[in-house]
C-alpha cells in the first residue's frame, strides 16, 4: 500500500457491508489505486465463546443488549488502528465539510461501529478518542454512518477525483451550496439553459456561478451566510450587479 494513502480502520461486525459499498465507484477506485487503504476489524474475532458473543444485558436492567467491553477493547488493540479513533454515536462532534477536510488531510483514523443500545461506557472513557455524530436522528447501528464519513473525506484525497477542482466547486467547499448545474440539450420543453453558460466567456461565467452559489445559499440555507460572518462587501456588489441574471429558473 502506498505510504501516502489515507488509511481508514473501521471496527464493526458487519464488515461486509461496508467492504461492499466501499468496492464500488469512486470508493472501490481508490482503494485499487492505492489512494485508500480501508481496514475492516470484526470484534467478533476478539470473542473466546462459541457463539462469539460481542453483547450483553444492561446492568440495573432495561430493554435491548449493550455491546461489551471485551472484544472492543481487544480488537483495537490487536488491530493498534490510526488515531484518533472515532465513537460513532449521537452525542459526538458534528460531522460536516470542515471536518472532512480535517480527516483527509490527517493520514489515517479509525471509526467504531456500535450497535443495539449502545457500547458499554468504558468504551467511551477508555478506548475511543472522541465521539462522532452525523445527525440528529437514530440509526440501527454506525455502518452506515461510517459510510459517509469514508466518502466523503476519501473524495478530498489528492488524486481521487477525476477533476481536481471539482471538490472545491461542490457545495460547502466554500461555506455555500453549489450553483445551478446544466447539461444538454441547451433547450428542453421551453426550458433554456441560461445564455452566460453558452457565451464562452469564462470570466462572466465565473461570476455568474459565484453570484449563484452565494444568492441560492441565502435562500435555502441562510444559516451558512450567517456561520460565514455574513456577506462580504464584495459579494454584496456582485449580486446587486447580476441580481438580473440571479435565480435557479431557465435563462434567456
Amino acid at each position: 500500500m502506498d505510504p501516502a494513502a489515507l488509511r481508514i480502520d473501521v471496527v464493526t461486525i458487519f464488515g461486509e457491508l461496508v467492504d461492499q459499498f466501499c468496492s464500488g465507484s469512486l470508493l472501490g477506485r481508490a482503494r485499487r489505486r492505492g489512494l485508500l487503504d480501508l481496514r475492516l476489524h470484526d470484534p467478533r474475532d476478539a470473542t473466546d465463546d462459541v457463539h462469539r458473543t460481542v453483547d450483553d444485558t444492561p446492568f440495573g436492567g432495561g430493554a435491548g443488549m449493550v455491546m461489551r467491553p471485551e472484544p472492543l477493547f481487544e480488537i483495537v488493540e490487536r488491530a493498534d488502528p490510526p488515531r484518533p479513533l472515532f465513537l460513532l454515536g449521537p452525542g459526538g462532534r458534528r460531522f460536516d465539510q470542515a471536518m472532512a477536510v480535517e480527516l483527509a488531510a490527517s493520514g489515517g483514523f479509525s471509526l467504531l461501529c456500535g450497535r443495539y443500545e449502545g457500547v458499554d461506557e468504558r468504551v467511551h472513557t477508555h478506548l475511543v478518542d472522541d465521539e462522532l455524530s452525523i445527525g440528529d436522528y437514530v440509526l440501527a447501528g454506525g455502518e452506515v454512518a461510517a459510510l459517509v464519513v469514508i466518502e466523503a473525506v476519501t473524495r478530498l484525497v489528492p488524486g481521487v477525483m477525476g477533476n481536481e477542482y471539482s471538490a472545491e466547486e461542490e457545495s460547502f467547499g466554500s461555506g455555500l451550496l453549489e450553483y445551478p448545474q446544466y447539461t444538454r440539450p441547451a433547450e428542453y420543453r421551453g426550458l433554456r439553459v441560461p445564455e452566460v453558460l453558452r457565451s464562452g466567456d469564462h470570466g462572466r461565467i465565473a461570476r455568474w456561478r459565484r453570484a449563484q452559489a452565494i444568492a441560492r445559499t441565502l435562500r435555502r440555507r441562510p444559516d451558512l451566510i450567517e456561520a460565514r460572518g455574513g456577506l462580504t462587501a464584495e459579494e454584496e456588489r456582485l449580486l446587486e450587479e447580476l441580481g438580473a441574471e440571479g435565480g435557479d429558473g431557465d435563462g434567456g
